[in-house]
């Protein structure tokens, strides 16, 4: 087999092995408490530099952003969390990139609401995380991936049989409304009418006639 050569800035690690295996253990570690007791920002928030940049993708053209600790404290892991206790988020994966300072994990979201059978709902498919670390056992970024749709999915399970929190209601309703909620942000403008019904158009000619 060829052997593949670093390039030449990923030549040596840009933190040691250990000390990414240390900032994992600690973010595992503050997982754990955190759904344990509910409390996001307490175990969470000390993971994040003070200048750290947190994002998801919300929709088409639209993104959660929060910039710095304080606002991933209060949108990120506060408002965005708030109504979701006792949910678990266990990790499946997790690989390290010691070249790169990088490290992607992979983990479910699991909901504290059983169905008649006594399986547990909890969203479809895995989600995942792409941290930046920072040093000093902070991360500097932070990127979420998953399924938007599998999240409401989950979330209508749960509200018909009348266990969806009145916090996670209010939030979905003001959603519908058109509100964005605290971080979310336009990054390029909504489509006009005349757009959206030309493209539903199309998607309605594939949809009959196969092109």
């Amino acid at each position: 087999m060829p052997t593949v050569t670093p390039q030449s800035d990923e030549a040596t690690p840009k933190y040691p092995r250990a000390e990414l295996e240390a900032m994992v253990e600690k973010w595992l570690e503050a997982n754990r408490r955190a759904e344990a007791e509910g409390d996001w920002v307490k175990h969470l928030g000390p993971c994040y530099t003070d200048d750290a940049e947190y994002r998801w993708t919300v929709g088409p053209g639209e993104e959660f952003v929060a910039r710095s600790r304080k606002e991933i404290e209060d949108w990120a892991i506060g408002v965005q969390m708030a109504g979701f206790e006792g949910w678990e988020y266990p990790y499946e994966r997790i690989l390290i990139d010691e070249f790169k300072g990088e490290v992607v994990g992979f983990w479910r979201q699991v909901s504290p609401f059983r169905r008649k059978d006594g399986t547990r709902i909890e969203v479809p498919g895995i989600g995942g995380s792409w941290f930046r670390y920072g040093g000093d056992g902070k991360w500097s970024w932070q990127r979420d991936f998953f399924d938007l749709m599998s999240v409401f999915a989950a979330l209508s399970e749960i509200n018909a049989q009348g266990d969806l929190h009145p916090e996670i209601a209010a939030k979905i309703a003001k959603m519908a409304r058109g509100v964005p909620l605290e971080g979310h942000e336009r990054v390029r403008p909504p489509l006009g009418l005349r757009d959206r019904l030309k493209q539903g158009a199309a998607l309605a000619k594939v949809a009959i006639f196969g092109r």
